[in-house]
């Protein structure tokens, strides 16, 4: 049997399988709004670990980061792994407890934009139509960088046309979470969660072996100006727009510096936790605040693991086959090379799976976020507050289909690095959202205005600082998420110290969120 046949069968049993594992939640989802959007906060805390992991690191984690770190070396990949891995252990720790809580006191919120009007006893809708733009534009962005990641995955394995593979991949993301919702999103990813974790263990160690060991890994790595330095970038000489061989070897120039402020700013991905509500949704489904520690302990041990192996997979990549890709978009597909040359095709197939894991589980879950932000908070919240249940669940699907689309078409462009899409959107959360989240958990004095300042001036900075500042370069060329996250900061504090503190039902319930406990 052909070895191209053998991994689409493996990759279709496993499409099978999820399949499967929506058309068994697909009742459930039907019942209730509720149900669709967050499980009925059912959730236990494996799935909520895992289902938060899997649903955040897309196929940027087996495509995107390994190529960063097979391009450039490891410097930018482990600086980016470093600042992630302690974001993710932060938020579950100071974050999920107390977002569990108070969503549920605040009137049993089950969005982000729901919670945070909520929060405030805002009349006018105007955080609630704020947040939920944001969420839109945003996730769209997020959506389209895992509908790449599929169309780049299919085309190289099937050699098929990139723009066909990508419409493939979106469609059968769209049907799985129209089908199942949230329940079925959850369950999908604890097992996506198992499968990524497990091929990029398999890929790293038996790249480790096929190079002759650890020590032989770095003995050829050291060749290459840069690739090992911490504090500095490898630079492959390109000419128009390929990488540069002589006799076989790939010519290195001198290593840019990669300065204090650099890494700051690197690190500074972990700040974006914060504000990703495709994680802060799962900390609001669990059934219980009292399981949070489990699942903390469970999503930073899969963190650590993964993001490790990711950054090592990039490395031995370039080791052991160092002119396979000639530029930063090409070596996002080190790990389907890897993959496809490590194992018998049957096998190759269900590791390839893991990216395909990767993406489904994060797109799905954008798609439902997204849909939730315009049925539930804008349709019913502003628009038709007296639709019923079942009218705001088909505004759900609708707009699925509609942010689907929206993101193909993002998507059509197959040049595009999967790494800097998923950048620049986890960019936009973690300052849009972030600021927000943690004063209105940690914070009494701030305000609705403050509220309003921070989202806004968070959000559009991001834009701003992305588009025009870094331009200027030096110290403005630094990743958009940590300038904008301050200013966000800076004008919550400051314009609700201007402002007059929220009513006394409001800090109540501040104080209540302090303590309670959901058992």
């Amino acid at each position: 049997m052909d070895g191209s046949l053998q991994m689409a069968i493996a990759m279709a049993l496993y499409i099978a399988v999820v399949i499967g594992i929506g058309l068994n939640y697909a009742k459930r989802a039907n019942e209730s709004t509720g149900n669709f959007l967050i499980g009925g906060r059912s959730l236990g805390p494996w799935v909520t670990a895992m289902g938060a992991e899997a649903s955040d690191m897309s196929g940027w984690l087996l495509m995107g980061l390994p190529g960063v770190a097979y391009w450039s070396g490891v410097c930018e990949a482990a600086w980016t792994a470093i600042g992630l891995a302690i974001g993710t252990y932060l938020n579950w720790l100071f974050v999920a407890k107390r977002l569990r809580v108070y969503s549920h006191i605040a009137g049993d919120a089950i969005t982000i934009p729901d919670f945070l009007s909520n929060r405030f006893k805002e009349k006018n809708k105007i955080i609630l139509t704020i947040a939920s733009l944001f969420i839109l534009i945003f996730f769209s962005v997020y959506t389209a960088s895992c509908f790449s990641a599929v169309g780049k995955l299919f085309s190289e394995l099937f050699e098929a046309s990139y723009v066909s593979m990508m419409l493939v991949g979106a469609v059968f993301v769209l049907l799985y979470t129209f089908i199942g919702g949230f329940l079925a999103e959850s369950a999908s990813d604890f097992m996506q969660g198992t499968v990524m974790i497990v091929a990029l263990s398999l890929v790293m160690i038996i790249g480790v072996s096929t190079a002759g060991g650890i020590g032989a890994v770095i003995d050829n790595a050291k060749n290459m100006p840069g690739f090992l330095d911490f504090f500095g970038l490898a630079q492959p000489s390109v000419k128009d727009g390929v990488q540069e061989v002589v006799n076989g070897k790939v010519v290195f120039l001198e290593p840019a510096k990669f300065g204090l402020l650099p890494i700051v700013s690197t690190l500074a991905w972990g700040l974006g936790y914060f504000g990703m509500p495709q994680v802060l949704l799962k900390f609001m489904a669990i059934r219980k605040s009292t399981e949070l520690k489990i699942s903390r302990r469970i999503a930073t041990i899969w963190v650590i693991i993964s993001l490790s192996a990711a950054v090592f997979i990039g490395m031995i990549g370039r080791v052991l086959y160092p002119t396979a890709y000639n530029s930063s978009t090409e070596s996002e597909k080190i790990f389907i090379l890897m993959s496809s040359n490590f194992f018998i095709p049957i096998i190759a197939g269900v590791v390839m799976a893991g990216i395909l894991a990767a993406t489904i589980s994060s797109s799905d879950s954008y798609l439902l976020i997204a849909a939730s932000a315009f049925s539930k908070n804008i349709y019913h919240g502003i628009f038709k507050k007296k639709a019923s249940d079942k009218q705001v669940l088909w505004a759900s699907r609708i707009t699925l289909i509609v942010i689907a689309v929206i993101a193909a078409i993002i998507a059509l462009d197959k040049d595009s690095q999967i790494f800097k899409v998923v950048s620049f959107a986890w960019a936009g959360f973690g300052a849009t959202f972030g600021p927000i989240i943690l004063f209105s958990l940690f914070w009494k004095r701030v305000t609705k205005a403050g509220a309003i300042a921070g989202m806004i001036t968070g959000g559009s900075f991001v834009f701003i600082w992305k588009l025009g500042i870094s331009k200027l370069g030096g110290v403005f060329a630094i990743y958009e998420l940590l300038p904008a996250f301050l200013i966000s900061c800076i004008a919550i504090v400051v314009v609700s110290l201007l402002t007059k503190p929220e009513s006394a039902e409001v800090l109540e319930e501040f104080e209540r969120a302090k303590t309670m406990e959901i058992e």
